[in-house]
């Protein structure tokens, strides 16, 4: 008898819950930018209903991505998407330059031009007759939450900011703790490991002194010289057969001259972020091994209040990695191959402060 409670139970919660989620549509959307050299596509998801939905922009992180967020194998956007978009919200899913229904050119763009291009959503969604335009706002994932901390002050109609594994530090700073936690938890031998964060110091010091220079080529190129000269001696030393280091300088060097490193590498969060004025939801992962938890967290606080905002609300969730999935070994290789989805834990987190926040 107690089994078949207990069942009926189960039926009826999973009724409810089906009852309680909104049916809603995906609309194939595009426009244009002020100068008629890029048009943006997307997808633009509507809870069914004849009233205004509060909408959320999703802006995506370093690398080409298209509007479902496809990363590792796992189409994280549309994932969080569908699930606002059952509970009443709607959603503007963009693909990034050069990818997809999106024209432009990725590389030439810096975050600025992304935070640019964030903010030319926000106006494209204020003639849309079902946006609710006063409850408007960006849900950033990685870069994301640096290009929508650039975004946000410069508009008005930004009312609200959700940060997934989103970035909250200076850009070198960013840099030089994500390669430290890659190298920290590589195979590599100690003494690799040293030299491995010996030269990544050299090259990002470099990077930052010569990022507005015309010479920073030449300069990155002189220091790896100093510095392999110096390491050919050390590695003698060691009394090792074969060096399997390699430090990739050609391609390093070849990105770092590019506008969005030169941009990025001096970024600065505490200046920008102190501009926030609006409500900040900020969720990031233990695992997260490229933007590290606890420390952007502590910056979404810090630097928002600096500026007399204290409506942030953090969270850091234990064994989830920067897609925001569950994980047990939270190795690259595991992202692969997991068929795990976003932490409902996540998508709970999000909901419920969406409802108290801005519904």
């Amino acid at each position: 008898m107690m089994k078949k409670i207990t069942l009926l139970f189960a039926c009826i919660t999973s009724f409810v819950k089906l009852a309680m989620a909104q049916s809603f549509s995906n609309t194939e959307v595009s426009f244009k930018s002020p100068d008629n050299k890029i048009t943006y596509g997307g997808t633009l998801s509507v809870p069914t209903g004849n009233k205004k939905y509060p909408a959320l922009i999703f802006i995506s992180g370093t690398g080409k991505q298209d509007r479902d967020g496809l990363m590792a194998g796992h189409k994280v956007f549309l994932e969080i998407a569908t699930e606002l978009a059952k509970n009443g919200y709607a959603v503007l899913r963009l693909d990034d330059r050069g990818v997809g229904k999106t024209s432009g050119t990725y590389e030439a763009a810096t975050t600025a031009d992304f935070a640019n291009d964030a903010l030319l959503a926000v106006q494209y969604l204020k003639t849309n007759k079902q946006v609710n335009t006063k409850k408007i706002g960006f849900i950033g994932h990685s870069e994301g939450g640096a290009i929508m901390s650039i975004a946000a002050p410069q508009s008005k109609d930004v009312r609200y900011l959700i940060s997934l594994s989103g970035l909250a530090m200076n850009g070198y700073d960013a840099l030089m703790s994500q390669n430290q936690k890659i190298v920290a938890e590589s195979q590599l031998p100690d003494y690799d490991k040293a030299r491995s964060n010996d030269i990544n110091t050299l090259m990002f010091n470099v990077a930052l002194k010569y990022a507005d220079s015309t010479n920073m080529e030449e300069k990155l190129n002189e220091t790896y010289k100093a510095w392999k000269a110096k390491d050919d001696i050390y590695f003698k030393t060691l009394n090792v057969q074969f060096d399997h280091f390699r430090f990739p300088v050609y391609s390093f060097v070849n990105y770092a001259i590019g506008p969005w490193y030169r941009y990025f590498i001096k970024y600065d969060a505490q200046k920008t972020m102190s501009k926030i004025k609006v409500p900040v939801l900020a969720i990031n992962g233990d695992k997260d091994n490229y933007v590290i938890g606890e420390p952007n967290l502590q910056n979404w606080k810090n630097y928002i209040a600096a500026g007399g905002n204290k409506n942030v609300e953090t969270h850091l969730l234990k064994n989830v990695n920067h897609l925001l999935m569950p994980c047990e070994k939270c190795t690259q290789a595991e992202t692969q191959t997991s068929k795990n989805s976003v932490s409902p834990e996540v998508l709970k987190i999000i909901i419920t402060w969406l409802n108290k926040t801005i519904k």
